[in-house]
C-alpha cells in the first residue's frame, strides 16, 4: 500500500530548491541559508537583504534553516520578520511541516510562538503533527499538540492520521502520547473498492484502464482451450484479485511492519486482538503472518487472537504461514522477516494448530501476494488447504503436522470457470481424448501429489519460481503415496496425472517410482498430449528431456513429435 511520508516531501522540496538555488543570484537569503551559512545571512540582512526572498519553488530561508534543524539560523530570520507562514509552490510546505519532520523542538516552539498555524495542511493535507508523529520526537509533538494541533487530522490521500503516522514508522512513544492524549486507537485509513474503480475505468492511481487495455504477453503462461483476453493476468484482473484496499489502523501497520512493542502498547490501551481490515478483512494476525513477523503472530495468538479468521481471499495464519515459507522467486521483493524470527514456521503451524486452527480450510481466490500480481507456477490454487499448499512444496515435514492435526490429504484445489485465460496458438482442446470424466466448474482440480509432482511446469515459467523443501520433490510425492494414501493414477482437471508433470520437470527418477506404483505411463491428458509429449518440448520454454523421452516410448507412450522448442 502506497504512503505519505514526511521523507518524500521534505526529499523533493531538497531536490527541486537545489536545483533551482544552482541559477539563483549570488547573496540571496535563501540561498545562504542553504548552506547554514549564519554569518554570511545576518550579513545580508544587515546590508536590507529581503528576509522573504524565495527561491524558484517558494523555498525562503527560513524553509532551509527549519529542514536542517538549525536553531540559531532559524531564529536570526524570525526575529528578522521572516514569514513563518511561507508556503511552496510545490506541496504547500511550511516552515514548521519542516522543522515538525526533523524533530526540531526547539525550532517548532519558536515558530509556533511567531504565529504559525500548527494544522497548516500540504498539498496534500499532511499536518506538522503528522510529520511529527512520523519523526517520533516528542517535544516537538507536545509543543505542537500545546498549540492546538489537532489529533485526528486526516491527510487526503489515504486519510493517515498522525496516530497511524507513528504506528507505520514504529515511533513507540509517539504512540503513547497520543494515546494518552485521546487519539482514536481505531482509526482507520480510507477502504479503496478496486472493483468499482476498474468497473468506472479507472484504478487508483488515476489511470484510465479503459481506455488503453494492456495484452497480454505472449510468453505468459498457457490455458489450453482458452483464448487471449486483454487486460487479463492468467485470466484475473488484478483488481479482481486485491478487490479492496485500505482500513488500515494503527495495529494493522504495527503488525504488517512487526513492530512488537507498538503493537503491544495498542493492545494495552484496549485495540481487539482480532482487529480486521475494512478492505479485504485481513486480521492483525495474519497481517504479519503474510509479511513473515512470525514472533509477533504468535504474540497475537497467545493474547487470544483467532486462528481461523479468514480474510476475503479464505487464507487463514496457517495456509499465509506455509506459503511465506515457500513462497515463488518473483520479480518483486518478497518479505523474508520469517528467516529472522525466534519461531520457525513449524513451530508457528503448530501453535495455530493447538489453538484450533482448521487444517481444512480452503482458499477461495487466488492469492495476488504469493508472486505479487505476475504468476509464472501455472497453477490456481483455489480451493487449496494449508495440506496441498505443503505438499506443492515437498514439505513432508509439514504434511506431517497438519495430518497429525487432522489435515485431510485428499482434498484437490477445484477446477477455476473460463476466465479467458490465455494460450499458445494450435493448443485447444477441440476433442476431450484422455477417457476421463468431465469435471464441472468448482469441481475437484489438481490433486495434493500431482501438485508434489511438478504441476504447471508443463507450461514454462514454473521451473523458475518454484520453491521446494531441501527434501526433494519425489520425498513429497513418496509420502503422499506411502503415508497419506494418494492415488498413484489421480488425475487433475486437465487429464494429467503425475508422470505427466514429472515428464515435463525431466525427472525419471520420480517417473520410475511412480510407474513402480502403478501409474499408467501411457495416460493421455484432455489436450491429447501422452506423458512423452510433456518431456518432448510442448512449449518453447521447456526443452525435451531425451533420457525420460527414451524410457517412457520403451514403456509404450507415443511420441506425437510435437516438440515446439527444439
Amino acid at each position: 500500500m502506497r504512503r505519505l511520508t514526511a521523507g518524500m516531501l521534505a526529499g523533493a522540496l531538497g531536490a527541486f530548491a537545489f536545483t533551482v538555488a544552482l541559477g539563483a543570484a549570488a547573496g540571496t537569503v535563501p540561498e545562504a541559508a542553504m548552506t547554514g551559512d549564519v554569518a554570511t545571512v545576518k550579513s545580508l540582512l544587515k546590508s536590507g537583504a529581503d528576509v522573504n526572498a524565495a527561491l524558484g519553488d517558494g523555498v525562503t530561508g527560513l524553509h532551509w534553516a527549519a529542514r536542517q534543524g538549525h536553531e540559531e539560523l532559524a531564529n536570526t530570520l524570525i526575529v528578522a520578520g521572516a514569514n513563518v507562514k511561507a508556503t511552496t509552490r510545490f506541496g504547500a510546505i511550511t516552515p514548521l511541516h519542516l522543522a515538525a519532520e526533523r524533530g526540531a523542538g526547539a525550532i517548532v516552539a519558536a515558530l509556533v510562538k511567531a504565529g504559525a498555524d500548527a494544522n497548516a495542511a500540504t498539498a496534500t493535507g499532511a499536518t506538522p503533527l503528522m510529520f511529527a508523529a512520523g519523526a517520533g520526537d516528542v517535544a516537538t509533538m507536545t509543543a505542537l499538540l500545546d498549540a492546538g494541533a489537532e489529533i485526528e487530522a486526516k491527510e487526503r490521500d489515504r486519510e493517515h492520521t498522525p496516530l497511524l503516522f507513528a504506528a507505520a514508522a514504529g515511533r513507540l512513544d509517539a504512540v503513547k502520547l497520543l494515546l494518552a492524549k485521546g487519539a482514536n486507537k481505531n482509526a482507520a485509513t480510507k477502504v479503496i473498492d478496486l472493483m468499482a474503480l476498474s468497473a468506472n475505468g479507472e484504478n487508483p492511481e488515476g489511470r484510465n484502464l479503459a481506455a488503453k487495455p494492456e495484452t497480454a504477453p505472449r510468453s505468459a503462461p498457457r490455458a489450453a482451450g482458452r483464448p487471449r483476453t486483454p487486460g487479463l493476468d492468467r485470466g484475473y484482473l488484478i483488481n479482481e484479485q486485491v478487490h479492496t484496499q485500505g482500513g488500515m489502523t494503527a495495529l494493522l501497520f504495527a503488525a504488517r511492519q512487526g513492530y512488537m512493542d507498538v503493537a503491544t502498547v495498542l493492545l494495552d490501551a484496549g485495540v481487539d486482538v482480532n482487529q480486521r481490515k475494512k478492505g479485504d478483512l485481513v486480521s492483525a494476525m495474519l497481517t504479519a503472518t503474510v509479511n513473515g513477523h512470525f514472533d509477533l503472530a504468535k504474540m497475537l495468538l497467545d493474547k487470544g487472537a483467532d486462528p481461523n479468521l479468514a480474510a476475503e481471499n479464505g487464507v487463514t495464519p496457517l495456509y499465509a504461514a506455509i506459503n511465506l515459507m515457500w513462497a515463488p522467486r518473483a520479480g518483486y521483493p518478497q518479505p523474508r522477516a520469517h528467516l529472522n524470527q525466534n519461531i520457525g514456521y513449524l513451530e508457528f503451524m503448530k501453535a495455530l494448530l493447538a489453538k484450533g486452527a482448521d487444517p481444512n480450510a480452503r482458499v477461495n481466490k487466488k492469492v495476488w501476494y504469493t508472486s505479487h500480481n505476475f504468476d509464472l507456477s501455472g497453477i490456481e490454487e483455489t480451493g487449496s488447504t494449508a495440506f496441498w499448499r505443503a505438499a506443492y512444496a515437498a514439505d513432508v515435514d509439514a504434511m506431517k503436522l497438519l495430518m497429525s492435526y487432522g489435515a485431510d490429504p485428499h482434498i484437490p484445489t477445484v477446477k477455476p470457470p473460463e476466465r479467458g485465460e490465455f494460450g499458445d496458438a494450435g493448443r485447444r482442446v477441440i476433442v476431450d481424448v484422455s477417457g476421463v470424466p468431465p469435471v464441472p466448474v468448482a469441481g475437484p482440480g489438481v490433486p495434493a501429489l500431482l501438485a508434489s509432482a511438478g504441476v504447471g511446469y508443463g507450461e514454462g515459467f514454473a521451473g523458475n519460481s518454484h520453491r521446494f523443501a531441501p527434501g526433494g520433490m519425489l520425498a513429497g510425492v513418496k509420502f503422499l503415496i506411502e503415508v497419506a494414501g494418494a492415488d498413484p493414477n489421480g488425475r487433475d482437471h486437465e487429464g494429467n496425472n503425475a508422470i505427466h508433470h514429472a515428464a515435463a520437470r525431466g525427472d525419471l527418477e520420480m517417473i520410475k517410482y511412480l510407474v513402480s506404483k502403478g501409474t499408467d505411463p501411457l495416460a493421455v491428458n484432455r489436450e491429447g498430449q501422452t506423458t512423452v509429449d510433456m518431456a518432448n518440448g510442448p512449449v518453447q520454454r521447456v526443452q525435451p528431456w531425451p533420457d525420460v523421452i527414451k524410457y517412457l516410448e520403451g514403456l509404450g507412450a507415443k511420441n506425437n513429435h510435437k516438440c515446439l522448442s527444439c
